[in-house]
Order: structure tokens, then C-alpha cells, then sequence
């Protein structure tokens, strides 16, 4: 048998639902890659032309108009906001008698050379939330940093073209 016939004998061999699965892992992983320089992570926004003072203030007035409360800040680079997890994620996350709260962190990353900035949120589910020594956060699936978008997108609007700053 040539080595020909032989490569076609193992071809037909393999398991074609596998190798259908393998392919579209290829083409979406392929789809889903671009430069560093272009990615803001998922759920990422990119603001233009700002500096942190402005980025925080439309973050403070944008998560306020949602329900959020400031938990904190880390000038220039972080600012976190809690809002209650409701009676739904008391029941999923929480426990007897803990209250649980969402924290949503936003990392500000400038974009070196620019005036840009990155805004990329964390999703924390935190039990006990602002009890000192008993609070108990939980990083959650990078997928609910997605949620965020249009908060994001209303803090790019608000915030974009305020320049460098002082």
C-alpha cells in the first residue's frame, strides 16, 4: 500500500464529528484574536481623548443612575460601585442571615502615545459587603463584565474629548 492510500485509509478513520468540532474551535478562536493594541477585554470600552477625572466623574453619575453605590476608589487607575444582588442572587449566592452585593470593578488603563484610556470591568459577587473584616468577594465569569457595556458606553459618551486634564 502507498503512503498515499495509506493517509486515506487513516482519513476516513477518524471521527468526522470530532473533526467538524475541531475545525469550528480553529475558525472561532481565530475570529476572536486581534492585536493587544485593539482589544479591551470582554466588555471593554475604549474612551478617547480624556484623563481620569473625567473618566470617574462619568462613572459616578452613570452607575448612580443604575442603582450603584461607590465602594471604592484607587486614583487614577480603579474605581469599584455595589449595588444589592436582590432577592434572585440572595437566593443564588447568598446564605441565612449575609447580604450579597455585585461590585463591579473598572480598571482604567491608558493607552500609551494617547489620550485614550481603556475602561475594563471586573464582576465581584461579595457577601457581606462593607463589613470590615467579614466582607467575601468572588470574581465571577469574565462573560458577566459584558453586562456592563451599556454603562460603559454611556461613561465613553460622557467622557470622551475632556483632553489630557491638569
Amino acid at each position: 500500500m502507498n503512503s498515499w492510500a495509506h493517509c486515506r485509509v487513516i482519513c476516513d478513520r477518524v471521527n468526522k464529528p470530532f473533526s467538524v468540532s475541531l475545525l469550528l474551535c480553529f475558525i472561532l478562536t481565530s475570529c476572536l484574536t486581534k492585536p493587544t493594541s485593539n482589544s479591551g477585554g470582554i466588555g471593554g470600552t475604549k474612551v478617547q481623548n480624556t484623563n481620569p477625572s473625567a473618566i470617574i466623574a462619568a462613572a459616578r453619575t452613570v452607575f448612580a443612575q443604575s442603582g450603584y453605590t461607590i465602594s471604592g476608589v484607587d486614583y487614577p487607575s480603579m474605581i469599584s460601585f455595589d449595588k444589592p444582588a436582590g432577592k434572585l442572587g440572595e437566593l443564588m449566592y447568598g446564605s441565612y442571615g449575609t447580604t450579597t452585593a455585585v461590585r463591579a470593578k473598572l480598571s482604567l488603563v491608558p493607552i500609551p502615545g494617547t489620550n485614550d484610556y481603556w475602561l475594563k470591568p471586573s464582576v465581584f459577587r461579595v457577601s457581606d459587603a462593607g463589613e470590615a473584616g467579614f466582607e467575601d468577594s468572588t470574581k465571577m465569569l469574565g462573560l458577566w463584565s459584558g453586562e456592563f457595556k451599556p454603562l460603559l458606553r454611556q461613561i465613553q459618551a460622557q467622557a470622551a474629548g475632556a483632553g489630557p486634564g491638569v
